[in-house]
């Protein structure tokens, strides 16, 4: 079963684009509006990795990343944050929250596939895969 990502950002033409991408790369893509809908599909598939914007319509991403990494089962889910947002203290919080990348828009959809894929194959062999 190919890994499950799923993709969280409230612009429709980007969770196309990623969706469009990564669908051709081989995985299952999921996607998710805004904040509430992302935690709730996390809870119920548990994705192997997630690409999330930091400006969303309700929840941010950086509380996301917080909540993710707070909770047992989801702490280790790899997180890539995929925003317009291209600060250095931007980037920083990100990354100190829990998010193993962060990438910024505009963005190359061929280098968004490889760090998926780098990040998905540094997982442990015993991880599994899907939800």
């Amino acid at each position: 079963m190919p890994a499950t990502i799923l993709t969280v950002d409230d612009e429709r033409d980007v969770t196309d684009l990623v969706h469009f991408h990564l669908t051709k790369a081989g995985y299952r893509v999921l996607t998710a509006s805004c904040g509430r809908e992302a935690l709730e599909t996390v809870r119920l598939i548990s994705p192997d990795l997630i690409l999330l914007d930091l400006m969303l319509p309700d929840v941010d991403g950086f509380a996301i990343c917080e909540i993710l990494r707070r909770q047992a089962a989801t702490a280790t889910i790899p997180i890539v944050i995929l925003t317009a947002w291209a600060t250095t203290d931007a980037q920083s919080l990100g990354l100190e929250l829990g998010a193993l990348d962060y990438m910024t828009k505009p963005f190359s959809p061929r280098e968004m596939v490889e760090r998926v894929r780098r990040l998905l194959d540094l997982r442990p062999a015993s991880a599994s895969v899907g939800g």
